[in-house]
């Protein structure tokens, strides 16, 4: 079926950044559980990252989109009220409840979806995965820390986990536990699934594995708005053969529309209810796990902007540092900042800020950064924004921040 409309690029950057809540001004007055509630529903995943340079990666995208927030609240909707719970989507995320049912199918094939050290313990010691199951069962919640155990002697620290902690994972993948919670220091704490998750999400029935991947995919849609096969295969990281499969069954029945989007130079899709602004209004510093951007080559397609986490990238080597927020404003990511929360001396550090080569209005974009660096800071309850001096934007902003 030939492609039956044609969308020019701005038009496609307005649409992706209304389906992702951000293509209008932040709503006045700070944001309530009701709004929190309903930014998870609109997309769907939000990534969690315990990387806490400015804030923990999963506040980001409410700022980005509600401006300054209670941010208890946004965690009281995982515990105590969990309207979301914790799930390995994109990476590890916040899902609404309701799609639960829809990422059984990923439960069920845990040997075969999970990974590295997971995988091994269950293999090779079926004894102690069966402890814990029934430790939690019997005596509650658990903590990795509680279990014990030391962490192999190999290189690197991310994955390197202990037996008893690559067991509770293993649970949690298979979806026997979930995270009650997460301690202050973010450490999930661990229990039965039908002890957590609304009684009526639990008994809730599980689709078949097509239907629930067409779900995903249906979901994935209505938060990217247009997409590519590959935009929408990786929102919920699923297999390229089930994703094509789900794209024809959602376009047979009306639910994705065929387009050819300028400058693409490939297929994409639709979603028939997408809003279409005529102009987008947003202002706001993204986090490097924030949807929006996750997916490089897709901000490339959208943007013209080259955006790589540098976190692991030897000091020496980073092109613009360490934690680095990409900065929207109206349509546009017109710059980016490398910041840093230093909550011991109360201020937020710009270690450094660029503007995207040939803006037309370097000035513009340091003022409005200068107000959204303010907001922030505020938002984190910290004093004061100082500006270091590396970077094209630099002196601009230091200026814009002093005034």
């Amino acid at each position: 079926m030939p492609p039956v409309d044609r969308l020019s690029a701005p038009l496609a950057r307005r649409i992706a950044l209304a389906a992702q809540g951000l293509a209008d001004a932040r709503p006045s007055g700070a944001a309530g559980t009701r709004a929190l509630r309903a930014m998870v529903e609109r997309l769907a995943v939000v990534q969690i990252d315990s990387v806490n340079v400015v804030s923990r990666s999963h506040h980001l995208p409410a700022f980005s989109r509600l401006g300054a927030y209670d941010r208890g609240l946004l965690d009281g909707l995982h515990a105590p009220r969990h309207d979301v719970f914790e799930y390995w989507a994109h990476e590890a995320s916040y899902l609404p409840v309701r799609l639960h049912p829809f990422l059984r199918w990923r439960m069920a094939a845990a040997e075969q979806e999970a990974w590295g050290s997971m995988t091994r313990v269950a293999r090779e010691q079926p004894g102690l995965v069966a402890d814990l199951l029934d430790r939690v069962r019997t005596g509650g919640p658990l903590r990795a820390g509680e279990v014990g155990g030391e962490r192999p002697k190999t290189p690197g620290q991310m994955w390197n986990w202990h037996p008893g902690k690559a067991a509770l994972e293993y649970l949690f993948f298979t979806g026997a536990l979930t995270a009650r919670s997460r301690t202050a220091g973010f450490e999930r704490v661990y229990d039965l699934t039908e002890r957590v998750l609304p009684a009526a999400v639990v008994r809730a029935p599980t689709p078949d594995r097509p239907d629930a991947i067409r779900e995903l995919v249906r979901t994935a849609s209505r938060a990217l708005g247009v997409a590519s096969e590959t935009d929408l295969r990786d929102y919920f990281r699923l297999s390229p053969v089930e994703t094509r499969t789900a794209i024809a069954e959602l376009a047979e029945g009306g639910e994705l529309t065929p387009v050819q989007v300028e400058g693409w130079g490939r297929p994409a899709w639709l979603d028939p209810a997408a809003r279409r602004p005529r102009w987008a209004r947003a202002r706001a510093l993204l986090s490097p796990f924030d949807s929006l951007v996750w997916e490089r080559p897709r901000v490339e397609r959208l943007f013209g902007f080259r955006y790589r986490l540098e976190i692991y990238t030897p000091a020496a080597q980073r092109v613009h540092g360490y934690y680095v927020l990409p900065f929207l404003l109206g349509e546009e990511l017109v710059g980016r900042v490398d910041l840093k929360a230093d909550r011991q001396a109360g201020v937020l550090r710009v270690q450094a800020a660029h503007v995207e080569e040939h803006h037309p209005a370097p000035g513009l974009v340091a003022d409005e950064l200068a107000a959204e660096l303010r907001l922030m800071a505020g938002w984190l309850e910290l004093d004061d924004v100082v500006v270091a001096g590396r970077g094209g934007l630099a002196p601009a902003l230091t200026r814009a921040v002093g005034g």
